[in-house]
């Protein structure tokens, strides 16, 4: 077996990992299997070579993790510096810059947004991963995020239907929240 094929292997679990995380209307739920998810996709871009990419994917797991424990200012400006320094570093092509831009969306979402905003901000970041991973040519990472662009797409206009009726789609992940003490 090649390292390309290998790699590609390896983009196509992080595919079958990721197919169901917008799925999941409790927020803790959908940040660790993002997490998961992150990490699995960011050894493929290392394994493709693309480090920029892999970099971003990696910061996005720790920085999902990290997210679930605090929403303070200064942890989001960390891996917001983290981001670009990481990316940039590394930067060959103008295209790699859109996952940097794509983690560093994602990251302002996941430390300051809730609900359907997350998901919005999130569907953006998104397009920018697929477009820089149609170019590097990842198989499993074109799949997974073209399904996330779907999915979320789809669960977003489900949500904000739901909400035209009066029915809070995220009255799960307000609960949790409730039980656990503000870390601002």
């Amino acid at each position: 077996m090649t390292a390309y094929w290998l790699a590609q292997g390896v983009g196509v679990v992080a595919f079958l990992i990721g197919i169901t995380t917008f799925f999941n209307r409790d927020e803790r739920r959908f940040r660790l299997q993002l997490a998961l998810y992150s990490a699995i996709i960011g050894a493929h871009f290392f394994l493709m070579g693309a480090w920029p990419a892999g970099m971003s994917a990696g910061l996005n797991s720790v920085r999902t993790l990290i997210s679930m424990r605090t929403r303070r200012l200064w942890v989001m400006a960390l891996f917001l510096l983290l981001t670009l320094v990481l990316g940039l570093a590394k930067l060959q092509h103008a295209m790699e810059l859109l996952p940097i831009i794509g983690t560093l969306a994602s990251t302002w979402a996941l430390f300051r947004c809730r609900g359907l905003t997350v998901r919005c901000v999130m569907w953006c970041a998104t397009a920018c991963w697929v477009c820089h991973n149609f170019w590097l040519g990842s198989i499993g990472g074109t799949l997974i995020e073209g399904s996330f662009l779907v999915i979320n797409g789809l669960n977003i206009i489900r949500f904000w239907r739901m909400k035209r009726r009066g029915i809070d789609p995220f009255r799960i992940e307000k609960r949790v929240q409730q039980e656990t003490p503000s870390a601002r």
